[in-house]
């Protein structure tokens, strides 16, 4: 086992390498950085990481290619086993704190913050001051006595308590203000869901988790405002963005499979093919040829058009 190492300088202070101390959950790590520009993290963890950005951009990087741009008033996590890279921003590099942790209880707290299964990226519903009141005490406990443990620990339950508590909170808002208007608003609020998360990979059990409402329920909300299921909606929503991409970007189609929020490429083509009839290539190239005819028509038509 690595020795325990305190670190505190001017812009980062760390305590790291700390004994697991239970099976259930165990803080392994807590810290806090102002960045420098362009300060890059790459690699696999072994706990999960939970990162709170105060201030200053950054991105985060998954093994898909996923790239998520971000800022103050964010949080991220990162999860074991899974080849991430993160970094500052050259000009405006974050202010961040974190935790990191281990436990067979990690996967059921994350959930009750609001990290789903395919969920990377949420905003802070809590105020920096108390994340950094929370960080800030685990620091102090720096000393390895079990009292100390005990405090550390003490501290990273309740800063779970608080994202827990307003994730709860906001759970119940939405259900409350959802209940004056029925399967309207809770199909309004999901596609707002979509619309914000698509690219993550999220699915409709995702949806009706974060709506707090079961996943037949949401369906049927569907059904009755719009005439068609929500996976329909899901996927017909992808589709016409890759559409897009397809005619606006010269991305490759692994890329553009992977913006849309689908990690197998042959899953894609083959629920584009369904949807507009042909597969991504020969829609790019049969749109290109038709953008090219109309331009051609109308510079060849040009002098019809004077008056």
């Amino acid at each position: 086992m690595r020795n325990v190492k305190y670190t505190d300088s001017v812009n980062f202070r760390c305590l790291e390498h700390l004994r697991e101390t239970s099976l259930d959950i165990s803080l392994i790590h807590a810290g806090k950085e102002h960045c420098e520009p362009s300060h890059i993290c790459s690699g696999t963890r072994d706990e999960y990481i939970l990162h709170f950005i105060f201030s200053g951009k950054g991105f985060y990087s998954l093994k898909n290619g996923k790239i998520y741009t971000l800022s103050g008033g964010q949080m991220f996590l990162i999860r074991p086993g899974e080849p991430v890279t993160y970094g500052s921003d050259t000009i405006d590099p974050w202010h961040y704190a974190w935790i990191g942790f281990n436990g067979i209880r990690a996967d059921r707290i994350l959930k009750q913050c609001g990290f789903s299964a395919n969920t990377w990226v949420l905003p802070s519903p809590v105020q920096h001051e108390i994340v950094l009141n929370c960080i800030n005490n685990i620091l102090d406990c720096k000393s390895l006595t079990f009292v100390n443990d005990l405090r550390r620990e003490a501290w990273m339950f309740m800063l779970f308590s608080e994202l827990a508590e307003n994730h709860e909170k906001l759970s119940q808002k939405r259900t409350c203000e959802n209940g004056n208007y029925g399967t309207k608003a809770y199909v309004e609020l999901a596609i707002e869901h979509i619309k914000t998360y698509y690219k993550d990979g999220i699915n409709v059990s995702d949806i009706a988790e974060c709506l707090g409402i079961s996943r037949a329920y949401l369906n049927c909300a569907f059904q009755k405002e719009l005439g068609m299921s929500i996976q329909k909606f899901l996927i017909d929503f992808r589709m016409h963005k890759a559409a897009n991409l397809l005619v606006s970007t010269p991305d490759a189609i692994k890329e553009i499979s992977n913006a849309i929020g689908y990690e197998d490429q042959l899953n894609f083509s083959k629920a584009f093919k369904k949807k507009f009839g042909m597969s991504p290539k020969n829609y790019r190239l049969f749109k290109a040829t038709t953008i090219l005819y109309t331009e051609k028509q109308l510079t060849d038509h040009r002098e019809d058009f004077v008056v």
